[in-house]
């Protein structure tokens, strides 16, 4: 057994295995040190790029530095973006490329997307979410991914990944093997995959294998507890590596879910959870994000010591750390190699087009003068980090005199529904949800509020599962991006009608 190397030897071999998050648009001395130190790159989130030019900026100040240094985001498109958290994507996200099912738009919108994170110094998007959203309760997946079905994920997967590293910038498949049927959000605790290997391999792997098949440069484990692994989350478990390695034959970097999440934070721990990941057979640990400038260089420094307590006691073999640091620097040179192979065509009109596509509208949801908006959507996406005004928003710019209302968070049925209602009579009147069907509660505020006013237009911004039971008049946009948003305002506003 070889020796484990101490000293700045260790310190490099453990820092080209992390890719911590930091706070504000500039980068903090301590990140700066670690890059010195051989850290293997950044995880951008949204208040480290409000707008496309400051991150323009603080990747040329990072890639200064180094310019091997990895710099990752999470730019799904849809629902999940960092770039343009403040005003909602651009893009549609799975859910709606999906309900169009044109693998050639879905390309084309992914060379879009990784077209404005090359500009944004970006090199490694943690996208796509290749998951099969196959039990309708999941609280986390939902429109991000493409659908229900396996071999349409699947198809759709390799297209976005085809798409976004054609503009130069690396795919990661996400969340292996598979958060889609799962009915706990990973951001709280950890999900239960009750699903066998059969099974497994006719649905959840699909869409990992055409990801690989089509060059995915890397693969996200999720922190998801699956039947043929044992008890060990697939993040820190080494049967979930072996399976993506030597079954599915993927030979780029593994990189883990955010290891703040509460599926892992509480047991075993943060910083065991990073032994165990590498151990595990992780590449690139994903520290996640902040919540402050210091939580941030204590997540990184937790981290590193525990990396290098656990190399220099022999948890940690050297090899598999130098394995993982290998790995992490392939991805880090094709990054540096690629460039698109040609500019991407303009794609202005495209995005508004398939958003359009997308949406299924029912009955009679064309307004006739500003209505009473009663918002359903209560619960914060922990994805995406907020609630998705931008619906709400442009509604507002489009028709002054709008009126906004919440409801009460608890209470008998009929009285949030009296208190919801107040100061809506003679007027349109419009309620917005995402996924009703989650919650017994919202959903029978829903069939209250429409059984007292059947005129009402509700705006579903998720999937549609049993909407139509519930309402006459529906709009489904799949997805809440400002691009879906647009879709629906003009929808309301009586514009032609587009999808099924």
């Amino acid at each position: 057994m070889s020796r484990a190397p101490s000293g700045p030897g260790a310190s490099r071999l453990v820092n080209a295995v992390l890719l911590p998050g930091f706070h504000g648009t500039v980068p903090p001395p301590w990140l700066f040190d670690a890059v010195d130190a051989g850290l293997a790159g950044v995880v951008y989130f949204a208040h480290n790029v409000p707008d496309p030019k400051t991150a323009a900026a603080l990747s040329a100040a990072l890639l200064a530095r180094r310019a091997d240094l990895i710099v990752a985001s999470d730019e799904e498109g849809g629902d999940v973006t960092r770039l343009e958290a403040a005003t909602g994507s651009s893009y549609p996200g799975n859910g709606a490329l999906g309900e169009v099912d044109d693998t050639d738009i879905t390309e084309r919108v992914a060379r879009a997307i990784g077209h404005d994170l090359r500009t944004a110094g970006i090199g490694l998007n943690l996208a796509p979410d290749v998951d099969v959203n196959a039990d309708p309760d999941n609280p986390v997946i939902g429109v991000r991914a493409f659908g229900a079905d396996a071999a349409l994920v699947a198809r759709h997967s390799a297209a976005y990944v085809t798409g976004m590293q054609s503009a130069g910038v690396a795919a990661c498949a996400k969340h292996f093997p598979g958060h889609g049927d799962t009915a706990v959000d990973s951001h709280l605790r950890v999900p239960q995959l009750d699903a066998d290997l059969d099974l497994l391999r006719r649905r959840d792997l699909v869409p990992f294998a055409a990801a690989i098949k089509a060059g995915s440069r890397c693969l996200m484990t999720g922190h998801i507890r699956a039947l043929p692994f044992g008890e060990a989350p697939a993040s820190l478990n080494p049967e979930a590596a072996r399976l993506a390695r030597e079954e599915l034959g993927f030979a780029g970097a593994i990189v883990t879910d955010a290891l703040d999440m509460g599926a892992v934070l509480l047991d075993p721990g943060f910083g065991p959870a990073c032994v165990q990941a590498v151990v595990g057979g992780a590449d690139l640990l994903c520290l996640g994000n902040p919540e402050s400038p210091e939580a941030a260089e204590t997540a990184y420094r937790t981290a590193r010591d525990a990396l290098l307590d656990a190399l220099a006691t022999g948890v940690l073999p050297a090899d598999r750390l130098a394995d993982a640091g290998r790995r992490a620097r392939e991805l880090a040179g094709w990054i540096g190699r690629a460039r698109a192979t040609a500019p991407p065509p303009k794609e202005d009109e495209l995005p508004l087009a398939v958003a359009r596509a997308a949406l299924r509208v029912r009955g009679n949801v064309a307004l006739s003068s500003p209505p009473y908006v009663i918002d359903l959507r209560q619960r914060v996406n922990h994805a995406s980090g907020s609630r998705a005004p931008h619906l709400n928003r442009l509604l507002a710019e489009a028709m002054p005199g709008l009126t906004t209302t919440g409801v009460p968070a608890e209470g008998p049925t009929a009285a949030r529904a009296d208190t919801a209602l107040q100061g809506s009579a003679d007027r349109p009147l419009v309620i917005l949800a995402r996924e009703p069907h989650r919650d017994e509660a919202e959903t029978a505020l829903l069939r209250e509020l429409v059984a007292r006013r059947p005129d009402a237009v509700v705006v579903l911004t998720g999937w549609p599962h049993a909407v139509d039971a519930l309402a006459a008049n529906t709009v489904v946009t799949y997805g809440s991006a400002r691009v879906n948003a647009r879709a629906a305002v003009e929808r309301l506003l009586g514009g032609t009608p587009h999808g099924g």
